[in-house]
């Protein structure tokens, strides 16, 4: 029995990633610079905001100083209008009796928008919701997962974290919670041996 189950959000309850990445796409051809979301999606999934824009700053060079403002606004306008659940997860929450939260490392109000846009903002009041720019540490960095287990009263080693991302998983495992990999492609050469994974939300009331 796990006293808390830790989602993240954006590619493990969301589907925003995909959107994401055509939206980094866009600003950079805006700028000259072609790109393929595929190779964007696989480059910053799960990563810090900020790393992402300073990995594009070493590729293409200098970017606008409104570069990240003006992702931000457009994705926020993208998510209102297509932003849609990962499938299966409005009735894995449903059925779980477990409480759970979510740890994401995007701004609380762009957790908030996704989820409401989501259809998912039901099962997560605000205290359970967790944003690693209130803490200051970033995943793969354990701290935000830690800090969302003490806030629910939960011991870290009978935590379950759910995650779609390298960086979410090293950060679960350094936390010392368990960890389970929801794995949209083919192959996952990113994911640490040992890790188990599901290809669909469902599939994780087994695993509970």
């Amino acid at each position: 029995m796990h006293d808390a189950v830790i989602f993240d959000c954006d590619g493990t309850l969301v589907d925003s990633e995909g959107l994401s990445a055509e939206v980094f796409c866009e600003l950079l051809a805006e700028l000259g610079h072609l790109t393929d979301p595929v190779d964007i999606l696989a480059r910053f999934r799960g990563q810090q905001f900020a790393k992402s824009l300073e990995e594009l700053r070493e590729r293409f060079g200098a970017l606008p100083e409104a570069f990240g403002d003006t992702f931000r606004a457009r994705t926020l306008e993208v998510y209102r209008e297509r932003l849609t659940e990962i499938a299966g997860a409005a009735s894995l929450l449903q059925a779980m009796t477990h409480p759970a939260c979510v740890a994401s490392n995007a701004p609380r109000h762009k957790i908030a928008l996704c989820l409401e846009a989501a259809g998912l903002a039901r099962f997560f009041p605000e205290s359970r919701v967790f944003s690693a720019y209130e803490v200051g540490a970033w995943k793969p960095d354990p701290r935000l997962f830690l800090h969302a287990a003490e806030t629910m009263g939960a011991a870290p080693a009978r935590c379950l974290v759910v995650e779609d991302s390298a960086p979410g998983v090293a950060a679960g495992l350094a936390a010392g919670m368990r960890v389970v990999a929801l794995v949209h492609e083919e192959a996952a050469p990113w994911l640490p041996q040992g890790v188990p994974a599901i290809r669909s939300l469902p599939e994780l009331l087994t695993l509970l």
